[in-house]
């Protein structure tokens, strides 16, 4: 093995232990603060106060001071222009209502795994709320960090865009369906997620585009997608329903506004290094 491939192997690994290990801390101060003093979300403040942390140490602060500018570098939580920003967050929205479509066409065609979320009807409305705003940054933001920033950063450097991209979402895959499950609609659902993310970092050249998209992705889905999911009719039984094609034509429509969105923002970001 070449030294570029044991780099990248361990990039990779190190990627996957970014964005998933966050995940077991906030499962289980979760599980404490929910058992101890539900009334009181102690949690929230522990968990956000690490990842602060964690955010701060992947862009180069703390030792070994030798690592730091390469930290940073990964990371690339750069400031863009707010005319990119702009585009890029409308073409991210616009691709998670598609996408949106997408699982519920694709959940209501092939049998998928359902998303166990816990019954938050017996907590206080403050700890319900604080809790899910905290899932959706837990989920998000060292995902982001780990392979939108770090290891595709260091793949778009030896690899074409496409091939940094899709590979990039390759190795999350094990991580999706670990959780998700280990079958093809969730490999393809997290695939164009995962894609759709990288191309926004790509072509943003920072991460905090595709991290707001990202959590406001969750939230749509954490709060208005995934708890409905055990109540849609399977076709095979209940036959394509009016709410089918709704949503069949919100994955078509707004996947073709994302398209355009997309290429409006390629337009944007080479206009504004063309000038500087």
């Amino acid at each position: 093995m070449s030294s570029t491939v044991l780099r990248t192997v361990g990039l990779g690994i190190l990627a996957l232990v970014i964005a998933l290990f966050p995940g077991g801390i906030w499962t289980a101060l979760l599980l404490t603060n929910l058992r101890v003093s539900p009334s009181v979300p102690w949690a929230v403040v522990v968990m956000g106060i690490f990842l602060w942390a964690l955010w701060r140490y992947l862009g180069g602060w703390g030792p070994p001071r030798a690592s730091s500018e390469m930290r940073h570098r990964l990371l690339r939580a750069t400031a863009v222009p707010a005319r990119v920003f702009g585009w890029a967050v409308v073409a991210g929205l616009l691709s998670v209502i598609a996408l949106a479509g997408f699982w519920i066409v694709l959940l209501q065609l092939v049998k998928v795994p359902l998303h166990s979320l816990p019954d938050f009807s017996k907590y206080p409305l403050l700890t319900v709320v604080a809790v899910i705003v905290m899932a959706c940054v837990v989920s998000s933001v060292p995902e982001e960090a780990a392979f939108r920033g770090y290891f595709q950063s260091f793949l778009e450097q030896r690899l074409p865009a496409a091939g940094a991209i899709i590979l990039s979402s390759l190795v999350l895959a094990p991580g999706h369906c670990a959780t998700q499950g280990f079958v093809w609609p969730v490999v393809v659902f997290y695939f164009l997620v995962d894609s759709m993310l990288g191309t926004m970092a790509y072509l943003t050249k920072s991460v905090l585009p595709s991290a707001v998209v990202h959590f406001i992705g969750l939230l749509i889905f954490f709060t208005s997608v995934w708890p409905q999911d055990g109540a849609r009719p399977f076709v095979c039984g209940a036959g394509m329903g009016q709410w089918f094609w709704i949503h069949l034509g919100q994955l078509v429509i707004c996947g073709l506004l994302a398209l355009l969105s997309f290429r409006r923002l390629t337009r944007v970001t080479r206009a504004l290094r063309d000038v500087g």
